[in-house]
């Protein structure tokens, strides 16, 4: 966890300018700065951020190669989309309470069906990924979106919006 957070302050000292030509000195900002800033940022301006922040931190995580970058970047933003597409498909109703036996049933299996889209899409970039980097990097690179995912539910669950101490995983 401390390789990923030390990763985490890496990239966000990392430059980065977006549409309105803003370009921020993430590095010599304070956390309180950098917060304000991403904060006034539109939802597509802090997906830019978080998708380039997200793919910076698997680069460093993973020391890929400086000659296979742009390939992985490639592929990895390809495979994120792909997993994101198949993410969108669905939408939990979590009125559970209100729901009829058929209702909760039906939404089980389409859980179940896009649980299975997600893992065969992974199978399919796993093949893909060791073209450019090890099967030892590709499982790192996993295990660290795994990370990744948990310490932004952490978050989440730490935030003044959901005090409550209970998570899903």
């Amino acid at each position: 966890m401390k390789k990923i957070a030390a990763a985490l302050a890496l990239i966000l000292a990392v430059q980065f300018s977006f549409a309105q030509q803003l370009t921020y000195d993430w590095k010599s900002m304070k956390p309180e700065q950098r917060k304000e800033v991403i904060q006034k940022m539109n939802p597509n301006e802090r997906m830019s951020l978080l998708k380039e922040f997200r793919e910076k931190m698997i680069i460093a995580e993973l020391a890929v190669p400086q000659n296979s970058q742009p390939e992985f970047k490639s592929l990895y933003t390809e495979y994120q989309d792909k997993q994101n597409d198949i993410k969108s498909k669905f939408t939990a109703n979590e009125d559970y309470d209100n729901m009829s036996d058929e209702e909760a049933t039906k939404q089980l299996n389409q859980s179940f069906e896009v649980g299975q889209q997600l893992l065969d899409n992974r199978k399919n970039y796993a093949q893909k990924f060791m073209k450019v980097i090890s099967p030892q990097q590709v499982l790192k690179m996993y295990q660290t979106e795994g990370k990744m995912r948990n310490k932004i539910l952490d978050k989440k669950q730490d935030g003044p919006r959901n005090p409550s101490p209970q998570r899903r995983r």
